[in-house]
């Protein structure tokens, strides 16, 4: 992909987001998300591999239906109320169709076959496009709308997300398959607060932001796309692995950790909701997703396998020159302390 290309495919992905982040209006809400799929299409095919051809038609598929959805929603709540403002969303249909929507672009379950496929299709910096800075409109507005959608549906997508994610990901050895059934069960933990909590689903999805992008980024440093490469890493960074293993764990939500504050303020929250057996349920869900990270972490850094894999060029890595890496790598674990003035400011 030329650089000038890539540099329109960039700034087109900014705008999308800023357009529909900042807007109450459907139609700009709509069109945003318009840009950033069209956006992310050059990003996901620039290998010109059939596999991220498919890749591309299967997430160019998914979101031509999703945004279609939302269009006929939106249209049809302005035709019994007079309104497109995306706060005043009354019409009970309209509310059913904008969930499954936002449920289709987010990935959650049962609505989430194509995000695995689309992930795996990629590279490992567009997997982290699709699975951060692309969530982000959508959450949006879903958090712009959460006070007219039904809590009990939420409630069992967010349920069905969380242990979807962590059963699916038990039987992977594809890196950013794992990392995928890792976002639908972490959108679960997200979308079953946004109606009790929004600013907590805020919360949420910055550290996921957070402890995703500093994974993805030790990951593409070491080019690691299977757990059988993961399995040999270590000899190569050792100091790299280690970070990696704990920036897992942190993912899973392992005190004392980052990722252990918003599971444990939303399980707070429900509690206080008098949700006790949603939480309790949620909680023992997780525990599913923390056997894959340990798996992973126990790949990265414990297993040392005598005989190294038969690959080209196996030793030779990218230099770690940025100073990004371990910039969001140190946010990602050592965040917990801080959590009383990260409280205060949410």
């Amino acid at each position: 992909m030329g650089p000038f290309t890539k540099l329109v495919s960039t700034m087109s992905l900014i705008l999308g987001t800023t357009i529909t982040i900042t807007s109450n209006h459907w139609t700009l809400a709509w069109t945003g998300l318009e840009i950033n799929t069209l956006a992310i299409i050059p990003l996901i095919s620039k290998s010109h591999h059939p596999r991220a051809i498919e890749a591309t038609t299967k997430y160019f598929l998914t979101q031509a239906a999703a945004s279609t959805l939302l269009l006929f929603s939106s249209m049809m709540n302005a035709w019994s109320t007079g309104q497109w403002d995306i706060s005043q969303l009354t019409y009970p249909p309209s509310c059913l169709l904008l969930t499954t929507a936002i449920a289709i672009k987010l990935g959650l379950a049962p609505f989430h076959f194509w995000f695995p496929e689309v992930l795996q299709g990629s590279s490992l910096t567009t997997a982290l496009l699709l699975s951060t800075l692309m969530k982000l409109p959508p959450t949006t507005i879903l958090l712009l709308s959460s006070h007219s959608l039904n809590p009990t549906l939420l409630t069992t997508m967010s349920i069905l997300s969380i242990a979807l994610g962590g059963w699916m990901g038990l039987n992977q050895t594809q890196t950013r398959k794992i990392l995928a059934f890792s976002s639908i069960s972490h959108l679960g933990w997200m979308t079953m607060i946004i109606i009790y909590n929004p600013k907590l689903t805020l919360l949420t999805f910055y550290t996921y932001t957070l402890m995703t992008t500093s994974i993805f980024l030790m990951l593409n440093t070491t080019n690691t796309l299977k757990l059988s490469t993961l399995l040999t890493s270590w000899t190569k960074t050792p100091m790299l692995n280690t970070t990696l293993m704990m920036a897992l764990l942190s993912l899973a939500g392992l005190p004392p950790l980052t990722g252990f504050l918003p599971k444990w303020l939303i399980i707070q929250e429900l509690t206080k909701q008098e949700m006790t057996a949603t939480a309790t349920a949620i909680a023992l869900l997780s525990l599913l997703g923390l056997f894959f990270y340990l798996r992973l972490a126990y790949c990265s850094t414990i297993t040392l396998p005598p005989n190294p894999s038969n690959k080209m060029k196996q030793w030779s890595i990218k230099k770690l020159t940025n100073t990004l890496t371990p910039s969001i790598t140190s946010l990602s674990i050592l965040l917990l302390p801080l959590s009383p003035m990260i409280l205060t400011t949410t």
